[in-house]
């Protein structure tokens, strides 16, 4: 998955709509300096703002998008 604001804006959407993750936790994560598309998940995890499963399902959908 390549990082445009296309990619992350429909990853977004589905962190808050499917997950339910709160918009200040993704906020959080991007502003950490390696918030391209690719590591947000990763990021989000490592702050323990997602647990394992959900970081597998946006795995999942990062593999389908």
């Amino acid at each position: 998955m390549t990082s445009n604001p296309a990619t992350q804006a429909r990853l977004i959407t589905f962190l808050q709509e499917e997950l339910a993750i709160p918009s200040s936790a993704i906020a959080l994560a991007l502003r950490h300096p390696e918030s391209e598309t690719n590591w947000l998940p990763i990021i989000l995890w490592q702050y323990g703002l997602i647990n394992l499963q959900q970081l597998n399902q946006v795995f999942e959908w990062m593999e389908t998008a």
